[in-house]
């Protein structure tokens, strides 16, 4: 006779017959049939519904309850001693029918005329019921276990969630859906048709899907998990006979940018979806591979565009050329056509590459640009060809653009290649300072030699009003240079003349106090012309210098040691720079200090000077000031100890 219960250690998976005599009918097959029941169509373009389906229909808005009537007549059927035959073949294909139903629902998830959503929430309480029973069937003794126990519908239902995804994506990348002909190449159409239907699928299933499942189901990461796991094997299958360069970018793109960024932190999916536990949606060897290929391009590409850009600006300087006059300035394109490609490149490498720590891939061509600019320029001025001045003055403009860019780089560049870049500006901007500012050292320096002669200390002759004329004139040379580079080249010019007329100054030799309160008047007039001069030509930096030179006039003007002590000491704090062989040197000018003055007062600088780190801070000037020769004078006060500073 035909045994109605089959012992646990006979039930098989699907598709295997259990006890030689029950054969359950493999949940894959039922798949399959759903498949092609909705394939299926007749010549007008409807679907064929076989007695499967329409039976669906007749009971899909129950789905639930019918799942709670089977299970009582399972419960009721299997408490008998001697079920009977046919109930249990009846209730067998019951429970078969009724899976049909489920997995029709479930499949029907994304169908555009998918019917309610209460028809999906009866079916994942059907499957939620039917995973229950499995668990009291387990309790149960073993010989006495129903054929078709346990039914495993979740994981069933997460096997055709899998399908599910796998066609979809599968269907997309073969679609020939507008929106993506203007794509180059078919990788490009399938990932982006691919990633379109991804994002579409998981925001309906973040949207609507999700509250037809329980929470402690999170439906949303199981298709998150799913869709990522099947989009990065198609992606895999792509870029395994590799990719030509221009593939290779887009699929990095959507890789490290557009998948991650785009869909997952889309506000109805970020925070919800675990995207630490999806990972990268290509093995880290494959994405190394590809971040290579495309690094190594991208090297390429600009280390020949800067190699061109460079050697036609070289052609234009060698050929006399001029520059471009625009706005009344001098100008070259050469800084912004860099600007602007490294901008770009390093917009796209922020777009297509993981780490971007590999930006000092592409950044370390501008610091080896720069230094081969710099040698290019240096050039330039040994060559010194016809038109020199205007090509220079082009090239300071690109200097100050370059040097503002350099300096704005937030990222991408180590601030170890920020420095070398701004050494190699500084040298091309000290070039243009050989160029403009150098010349007119020595014609400086033959004004300034008439400083602290009788004539000028009482006032009959002046040395700054020539001076001031002088440069007048040389200036007009840098009319058509921007402003703001000129302002740069003032601003040496300024200092140039500043250091100069203190050198000039601890160099002096006065006979009289007389002489020293005349002299500081003139200095703190000069002072003032100085400072009125180059602020009407455009420099930004005057009052610094001015006041400088009015403490210089001060500590020539007092005669009281300990007022003098304190003038000195603040002039040290206000310039560091300011060193004991520059103090030796002023103090040798006054009258009437003593050794043990001098000594007092070389003492408070040292120690009121600023810290070290704040001293590097400032700006240089008396290390510009050569004082080397007193030296001599110092070790002669050390000799006259006791006896006051005479005037040599």
């Amino acid at each position: 006779m035909w045994r109605r219960f089959v012992p646990r250690s006979n039930h098989t998976e699907e598709g295997e017959e259990s006890g030689g005599t029950r054969r359950r009918i493999p949940k894959l097959k039922i798949f399959a049939k759903i498949w092609n029941n909705r394939k299926a169509k007749n010549q007008d373009g409807e679907e064929q519904l076989d007695g499967v389906q329409q039976e669906e229909e007749q009971h899909e808005e129950q789905l639930d309850e019918v799942t709670r009537r089977l299970i009582f007549r399972e419960e009721e059927l299997f408490s008998q001693d001697a079920p009977s035959e046919e109930e249990e073949d009846q209730l067998q294909k019951d429970f078969e029918s009724l899976s049909v139903q489920i997995w029709m629902a479930v499949h029907d998830t994304f169908s555009p005329s998918a019917p309610s959503g209460e028809v999906l929430r009866n079916a994942v309480d059907s499957i939620q019921q039917q995973e229950k029973q499995d668990q009291r069937w387990r309790e149960r003794p073993k010989e006495k276990v129903p054929v078709w126990r346990p039914q495993r519908w979740l994981s069933s239902h997460h096997k055709l969630l899998q399908k599910m995804v796998e066609v979809r994506l599968s269907e997309a990348a073969e679609s020939d859906s507008a929106g993506t002909q203007q794509l180059s190449s078919d990788v490009k159409r399938q990932v982006c048709r691919m990633g379109k239907r991804l994002k579409e699928d998981l925001l309906m299933v973040a949207r609507k899907v999700k509250d037809c499942y329980p929470v402690t189901m999170d439906i949303l990461n199981v298709y998150g998990a799913l869709y990522h796991q099947t989009f990065s094997a198609r992606l895999a299958a792509l870029t395994a006979a590799g990719l030509d360069i221009d593939d290779c970018s887009y699929v990095l793109f959507w890789v490290n940018h557009y998948y991650p960024e785009e869909i997952l932190k889309n506000p109805d999916l970020e925070g919800q979806i675990k995207t630490p536990c999806l990972g990268s949606l290509l093995l880290q060897d494959n994405l190394r591979a590809l971040e290579e290929q495309y690094l190594l391009h991208k090297e390429e590409k600009i280390q020949l565009w800067l190699n061109t850009l460079l050697k036609k600006e070289e052609e234009n300087w060698l050929g006399d050329k001029h520059p471009e006059l625009i706005d009344s300035y001098y100008f070259s394109p050469l800084a912004i056509d860099i600007i602007q490609m490294f901008n770009s490149s390093l917009t796209e490498l922020g777009y297509t590459i993981s780490s971007q720590d590999k930006a000092q891939r592409l950044t370390v061509h501008l610091e080896n640009f720069l230094s081969s600019y710099r040698k290019c320029v240096d050039e330039l001025l040994k060559a010194a060809p016809s038109n020199l001045h205007t090509v220079m003055k082009a090239q300071l403009v690109c200097e100050q653009q370059l040097r503002d860019y350099v300096t704005g780089l937030s990222g991408g560049v180590s601030e170890e290649q920020r420095r070398r870049c701004l050494e190699d500006l500084a040298a091309i901007r000290a070039a243009g300072y050989r160029c403009f500012i150098w010349p007119l050292h020595q014609p400086i320096k033959v004004h300034l030699s008439k400083l602290w002669t009788s004539s000028w200390m009482d006032g009959s002759s002046s040395v700054i009003d020539p001076l001031l004329n002088f440069l007048i004139q040389q200036l007009d040379q840098l009319s058509d240079l921007k402003p703001a580079c000129k302002q740069v080249l003032l601003e040496d010019l300024h200092l140039d003349v500043v250091v100069q007329y203190v050198a000039k100054t601890m160099k002096a030799r006065m006979k009289s106090r007389q002489q020293q309160v005349a002299g500081s008047q003139r200095v703190v007039e000069d002072a003032q012309k100085m400072e009125s001069f180059f602020k009407e030509q455009g420099c930004g930096e005057t009052l610094r210098l001015s006041e400088m030179l009015c403490s210089l006039a001060e500590i020539l003007r007092l005669q009281d040691p300990a007022s003098l002590h304190l003038e000195v000491v603040n002039l040290a704090q206000k310039f560091p720079d300011f060193s004991d062989a520059h103090v030796s040197a002023l103090l040798s000018l006054k009258f009437g200090l003593s050794a043990l003055d001098i000594r007092s007062i070389r003492a408070s600088v040292e120690e009121n000077r600023p810290p070290q780190a704040s001293a590097n801070q400032s700006p240089a000037f008396f290390s510009r000031v050569k004082v080397k020769w007193i030296n001599n004078k110092i070790n002669q006060m050390r000799v006259k100890s006791k006896s006051p500073v005479a005037a040599t």
